[in-house]
């Protein structure tokens, strides 16, 4: 397990890739954002968007679960006070491939809470062409390495 004294300032952690479907794309929008440009591929068409384009949310989804499989559930992970910047920079479309990667910026001790500590981060979405298609500046509140136990030695 990764506790809140493992990550340094600029660090930086690959969290793995996945590749979007058009039915998923379709899917979690109709459910969440069911603006034409992503639930519907021939109105999509006549967008400035010239197609179907996945939702920013879907992407956002996407980039936690990225973040979750390759960091947090190794982790001492207390969930997160917020994020501070969240830009969709870039369309998603149905068939890219999204790979996401997290610079730790700060670390951050809790001083009324000496259990504990905030990592300062961004992270960031590219395709498959290099392109960044999101960035997020976030915080995780992480635990820290329990102190030693026994008595002397």
């Amino acid at each position: 397990m990764r506790y809140f004294e493992d990550f340094k300032p600029g660090e930086v952690i690959e969290l793995g890739s996945r590749t979007i479907t058009k039915e998923a794309i379709v899917a979690f929008a109709t459910e969440f954002d069911p603006q034409a440009f992503h639930v519907d591929e021939e109105a999509a068409k006549r967008t400035i968007y010239g197609g179907l384009l996945a939702s920013g949310w879907h992407t956002g989804s996407l980039l936690m679960r990225l973040l979750y499989e390759g960091l947090l559930k190794g982790t001492v992970s207390l969930g997160s006070p917020g994020i501070d910047e969240l830009r969709w920079l870039r369309p998603v479309r149905p068939g890219d491939t999204l790979s996401a990667r997290m610079t730790v910026t700060e670390s951050i001790p809790s001083r009324s809470k000496p259990d504990r500590g905030i990592i300062r981060s961004v992270l960031e979405m590219r395709n498959q062409h290099g392109e960044v298609v999101l960035t997020l500046r976030g915080m995780s509140l992480l635990g820290r390495r329990p102190a030693a136990t026994g008595g002397p030695g």
